[in-house]
C-alpha cells in the first residue's frame, strides 16, 4: 500500500473527504456565501410609513366627517384666503319669534322670512370698512333705485310702488382692494309679489334688464358655481361688459317674500371669487 492510499483510508476512518489529491487540487474555490442582510431596517421603515398614512387617513376623515356634520344654522365664513376669498365672520341664522317657523319649511306655505330682515343681512367681512349709510338698517326706495340708471329708475320706481313692498335693509363695505360691495334685501307683501318684481320689473332671467348706474353692457355670469346653491333659490348672476375703469358684477337672489340684490364693484376688475362666495354666503341666510 503506497503512502497516498494510506492517507485515503485514514481520512476514510476519520470522516474527512475522499477526494483524490488531483481532485482536490484541480476543484474551483468557492465563493464565500455573503452574510444574510437584517430585516430590521425595513421593517422600521414599513412600520413609520404605515403609521404615518394611518394619521393623515384619520385627519381626513375627521375633516370631511366635520364638514359634512355642519348644522344648517351653522353657515361656514369659508375663511379661506389662500384663492382670494374673504375672512367673513361666523355666521348663523338668526332666532325667530316664538312658534315661527323658517321660510322654506312645512307650514310656511307663504314663504315667509319671520326673522328681523337687518338679522339676515351678510356681516362685512374681516379688513373692511363699513359704509355709513348702508350700515345694515332700514334704507328707503330712492336709496335703493340711486344704483342703477337715471332711465332705469323711472321704471322701477312704478312697479315698486305697486308691488306692496314692506321695507328694504342695506349694507354696504370697501376692502382694502377697493372692491365695494352693497347688499340690499327687499321684503314683499308675499312671494308673489317678490317673483313679479324678479321677473317683470328686474328682468333677473335675462339679459335686457335695468342696468347699475355706470355700465353700459352686461353678461351673464355663467361661471357662478351650482354646487353652493342653496335649495328653493336661485341666484341670477351678471358682469359687466365691455369693461371700463372699473368693472361691477351683481345677483339677484329671491327666497320666498324677500329679494336680494347684490352688487360689487372694483378698479379694474371685479374679482370672481369674492363675489361667488359673497352671494353664497347671502343665499344661504335668506335659504
Amino acid at each position: 500500500m503506497t503512502t497516498e492510499q494510506v492517507e485515503q483510508v485514514e481520512q476514510v476512518e476519520s470522516g474527512g473527504p475522499v477526494e483524490s489529491v488531483e481532485q482536490a487540487e484541480t476543484a474551483p474555490a468557492l465563493p464565500p456565501v455573503p452574510a444574510k442582510p437584517s430585516r430590521k431596517p425595513l421593517l422600521w421603515a414599513v412600520a413609520r410609513w404605515t403609521a404615518a398614512v394611518l394619521v393623515l387617513g384619520g385627519v381626513g376623515a375627521g375633516t370631511a366627517l366635520g364638514i359634512t356634520s355642519m348644522e344648517r344654522t351653522e353657515v361656514p365664513g369659508l375663511a379661506t384666503e389662500s384663492d382670494g376669498r374673504w375672512a367673513y365672520p361666523e355666521i348663523s341664522l338668526p332666532a325667530l319669534p316664538a312658534d315661527a317657523p323658517r321660510p322654506f319649511t312645512e307650514g310656511n306655505t307663504g314663504e315667509i322670512h319671520y326673522a328681523d330682515l337687518r338679522k339676515l343681512l351678510l356681516p362685512a367681512p374681516a379688513g373692511a370698512t363699513p359704509d355709513p349709510k348702508l350700515n345694515g338698517g332700514w334704507v328707503g326706495v330712492d336709496q335703493f333705485l340711486s344704483q342703477y340708471r337715471k332711465d332705469d329708475r323711472i321704471e322701477l320706481s312704478e312697479p315698486l310702488a305697486e308691488s306692496a313692498l314692506r321695507h328694504i335693509a342695506a349694507r354696504g363695505w370697501t376692502m382694502p382692494d377697493g372692491t365695494t360691495t352693497r347688499i340690499h334685501l327687499l321684503r314683499f307683501n308675499s312671494v308673489a309679489f317678490a317673483e313679479a318684481f324678479k321677473d317683470d320689473a328686474l328682468k333677473a332671467g335675462a339679459v335686457d334688464g335695468p342696468l347699475l348706474d355706470g355700465v353700459e353692457g352686461v353678461q351673464v355670469d355663467g361661471e357662478f358655481p351650482s354646487e353652493i346653491r342653496v335649495p328653493y333659490t336661485v341666484p341670477y348672476a351678471f358682469v359687466e361688459l365691455p369693461q371700463n375703469a372699473d368693472q361691477t358684477r351683481w345677483a339677484y337672489l329671491q327666497a320666498g317674500d324677500t329679494l336680494a340684490v347684490i352688487t360689487q364693484t372694483r378698479k379694474g376688475e371685479a374679482l370672481e371669487v369674492p363675489f361667488h362666495q359673497t352671494v353664497a354666503l347671502q343665499n344661504q341666510l335668506l335659504g
